[in-house]
């Protein structure tokens, strides 16, 4: 993580834009879930913007920007799983003053690479801690500020999250594989189809009468007409093809880019239905970096 000078008012938007991928990629690991941890990450974003607001109120700067960040970040993904009721214990009654240890380049990529569902079996010290160093690459003192706790704390959250992962390595994957259901895979297969075709008028007669946008990160608007012009953006440009899928178990849309063939899906487009309708549409394009570590298939 690197240290930004203190933040102004010129800059603080574009900091948050510019940490928003980053941030993401934590709070997604933190929950378990791109789609919640993108939840995660506007909660905390709507916290930052109110908290620089008060800071400069009371004329009081801030002198880590970053730190501060992924403070909010990480308290905000505690209070959502607090919530969620799966929080294991914050942090470990015995501190150990232990080595770090310096992992290798092949095991340091094995650990960036582990799953959401693996990280949700560790504890949220050691998630937190193991995330930040050998995901985003923080120090053990930037670890102890996000997690507001002592250098010994967080040595042992550390050394003993990497060895729960080792173990966890060697086990046998047993996840069943998930399947669209018949309803979705009808429904999502004429939306789809419509869509690929450029048939934006059938897609229109699909959505209900005020439907509610959410393009990830730029924008929520709602009603028919204005979400009409949604899909003559969509009209204007080549780069995408839309395929049924899942992401994390969810029925949803992977949008692959035709002029790359055989490269992963850049992005998904989660939509909801009422009545037979489509009520809700949560596109991701502007959002790309929450395709990163989610769990999908075709």
């Amino acid at each position: 993580m690197t240290v930004v000078p203190v933040a102004s008012a010129v800059d603080i938007a574009a900091l948050l834009v510019a940490m928003r991928p980053r941030l993401h990629r934590y709070c997604a690991r933190m929950v378990g879930s791109v789609i919640d941890g993108e939840d995660v990450l506007q909660e905390a974003l709507i916290k930052a913007v109110e908290a620089y607001a008060s800071a400069g109120e009371i004329g009081s700067p801030i002198e880590n920007p970053e730190g501060w960040l992924f403070r909010i970040a990480h308290n905000t993904a505690l209070d959502f799983l607090r919530r969620r009721n799966r929080q294991e214990a914050l942090r470990s009654a015995e501190e150990v003053d232990m080595i770090v240890d310096q992992l290798d380049v092949v095991e340091s990529r094995q650990i960036a690479a582990t799953s959401l569902r693996t990280f949700m079996r560790l504890p949220v010290a050691q998630r937190s801690s193991v995330i930040l160093m050998d995901v985003l690459g923080c120090s053990l003192t930037e670890i102890c500020e996000v997690m507001e706790c002592s250098l010994p704390a967080a040595k042992a959250a550390l050394h003993r999250g990497r060895a729960q992962l080792r173990v966890i390595a060697d086990e046998p994957e047993d996840t069943p594989q998930q399947q669209l259901s018949g309803a979705d895979r009808a429904r999502l297969g004429a939306y789809v189809a419509h869509f690929n075709a450029r048939d934006f008028d059938a897609i229109r007669a699909m959505i209900s009468d005020d439907v509610r946008l959410d393009l990830v990160s730029r924008t929520q608007i709602r009603g028919k007409a204005e979400v009409s012009r949604y899909f003559g953006n969509y009209s204007k440009v080549n780069d995408w093809h839309l395929v049924p899928g899942l992401v994390e178990g969810r029925p949803a849309i992977l949008v692959f880019d035709p002029n790359a063939p055989g490269a992963g899906p850049k992005y998904f487009v989660l939509l909801g239905w009422a009545a037979g309708q489509v009520a809700t549409i949560r596109d991701f394009r502007h959002a790309a970096y929450a395709i990163d570590g989610a769990e999908y298939s075709v």
